[in-house]
């Protein structure tokens, strides 16, 4: 048997390690630079965060009887200021709506009213039909829509399939639409701001 002499460390092993440092060094910066915009694509953009981010509106300027609308997550949201009028046009009519108690909405307690809201003067709802996704238009009270009743009480009528809803966006029997208008989590911020989207 023959004995195997160890290499001998050379002056070289020093500069050899500090390359095999280096260069280890080297590689795992360009291993994080890599993977940092890698796992920043796994984050949601700024525009996806600002597609589900509470939107804040400014009531202060709509008349008793207008609406404003406004865009949450890409939906566009109803702001109705309801006249006395209004208000008192929800009553009567409970026997004529698929749902007239909110029950199949799960609303929160302060909406589960006849207004379906937490101030009956203000409504707020998604402006989209619950039937195919159309977009109904408001028909007041004493509208001459010949495909309204001539005793209607002010409200909405889609006109893709003539889903009709109240003016709290309760749908009417015998209609298209399964069920009523979506209510959005809301907040009244001050008596002049809504913020859509917080229901705090």
């Amino acid at each position: 048997m023959t004995d195997t002499a160890l290499p001998q460390p050379s002056a070289s092993d020093p500069e050899r390690r500090t390359w095999l440092i280096a260069t280890g060094v080297a590689g795992g910066v360009a291993t994080v630079a890599t993977a940092v915009p890698f796992v920043s694509t796994l984050a949601p953009s700024e525009r996806a965060r600002a597609a589900g981010a509470p939107v804040e509106v400014d009531i202060g300027d709509i008349p008793p009887g207008g609406m404003k609308v406004a865009e949450w997550r890409g939906k566009p949201v109803w702001v109705v200021r309801r006249t006395p009028e209004m208000i008192a046009a929800l009553q009567g009519h409970d026997a004529e709506l698929a749902d007239p108690s909110s029950s199949k909405d799960g609303l929160s307690e302060d909406l589960a009213n006849p207004a379906r809201s937490k101030n009956p003067e203000w409504f707020v709802a998604i402006g989209i039909c619950t039937h195919l996704g159309c977009s109904p238009t408001v028909a007041p009270q004493g509208t001459a829509n010949p495909s309204l009743p001539a005793d209607w009480p002010g409200g909405f009528f889609c006109p893709c399939h003539g889903s009709t809803f109240d003016g709290a966006g309760r749908v009417f029997k015998n209609k298209p639409a399964p069920t009523n208008l979506e209510i959005p989590p809301h907040t009244f911020v001050s008596a002049s701001r809504l913020r859509i989207g917080d229901a705090a």
